[in-house]
């Protein structure tokens, strides 16, 4: 016999607390938890790129980047998503899991997780009336998409690639611009192997 549905479902007390001792990081939504899948090496590189340009621009701002282990709430739907680079000003809270009120978000996209980043997410992250700009980064090409909300609430995009600059609008102490090179740098993209040389 099917387990009815709302007995599969946890609370978000429920989750929080089987967060705080599980060995893998789990997103949840609606009630429902889905595990995270392992980063690649790129996916580590381009994530801790992009903090380490953030962190010195925004010191002294009163407002913080965190990545990788800091969640986010999204109250509007009912979820916690676990975004690769966060930065915020809401107060600091030293035993704080989440935060509510982030400004910019950034995602590094993965076969398993774009649709789910340019799409749930998307819509989700929107939801929350502090947030500027949405940012997703390619990890297989020099490719970047901005999703940015301008003065009328409506959500613009940009996509950059190559030589391009990205510019986050939304850091504070003014914007910040990065290179390709910046928010690649160390990631070495597959090439395509050349044939073997004849004997």
């Amino acid at each position: 016999m099917a387990v009815p549905e709302e007995l599969l479902k946890i609370s978000v007390e429920g989750y929080l607390a089987f967060e705080e001792k599980s060995e893998v990081r789990h997103e949840y939504v609606a009630g429902h938890t889905f595990a995270m899948d392992e980063a690649t090496e790129a996916h580590n590189l381009i994530a801790g790129n992009v903090l380490a340009r953030l962190r010195p621009h925004i010191r002294r701002s009163g407002c913080r980047v965190y990545a990788v282990d800091m969640k986010v709430r999204v109250e509007a739907v009912d979820a916690f998503y676990y975004p690769d680079v966060m930065v915020t000003c809401e107060p600091f809270a030293a035993k704080s899991v989440f935060k509510s009120k982030p400004i910019l978000l950034v995602e590094v996209l993965s076969p398993g997780t774009a649709v789910t980043d340019r799409r749930e997410k998307l819509s989700a992250y929107f939801k929350l009336e502090s947030l500027i700009e949405y940012v997703l980064i390619s990890q297989d090409e020099k490719r970047v998409e901005i999703y940015r909300r301008d003065q009328r609430g409506k959500i613009q995009m940009q996509v950059l690639v190559a030589n391009n600059e990205i510019r986050f609008e939304s850091t504070p102490n003014g914007p910040l611009t990065l290179t390709m090179d910046d928010i690649y740098e160390d990631v070495i993209f597959s090439q395509t192997a050349a044939p073997p040389e004849d004997q």
